[in-house]
């Protein structure tokens, strides 16, 4: 399966349906899981994903926030442009475009990964999405 690098929602980032080829990119321990992106709400509730009650309107209006629900890191997109390439996909693993540990560095992003895709925005590295971990009746800020 292709590593597609992209401007993702959050930061420049490698994206691709398969959790092993994002690791040898990364150079990562494959025991670490990736963060999984989907384009609605319906595809996250779709693919298992229960959400406490309590925190089901905070999830629908977040932006870049990724939530940790039974130890599985998801995040549902809401920016437009990036918006517009997942909506092919029902779900892509996300990671940031770095070597695991390592800062942002556009030559490693662009060696290990298979299709590029650069926006109007170009390939810049934001601040990272805020984390947080739900339990039933409890949230927890994670970052």
């Amino acid at each position: 399966m292709s590593i597609t690098l992209i401007q993702t929602d959050t930061t420049v980032g490698f994206v691709s349906q398969d959790a092993a080829s994002l690791e040898e990119a990364k150079q990562r321990s494959s025991t670490k899981q990736f963060l999984k992106v989907y384009p609605s709400f319906k595809k996250f509730k779709h693919n298992n994903n229960r959400v406490p009650v309590k925190f089901k309107t905070m999830l629908r209006r977040s932006f870049n926030t990724t939530f940790i629900i039974k130890n599985r890191a998801s995040r549902v997109v809401k920016d437009k442009i990036h918006l517009k390439f997942l909506k092919k996909y029902n779900w892509l693993y996300s990671t940031s475009a770095n070597q695991s540990g390592c800062d942002f560095n556009i030559l490693y992003c662009l060696s290990h990964s298979d299709i590029i895709i650069e926006d109007n925005r170009g390939f810049t590295q934001n601040k990272p999405s805020k984390i947080y971990k739900l339990a039933n009746s409890t949230i927890k800020r994670v970052r």
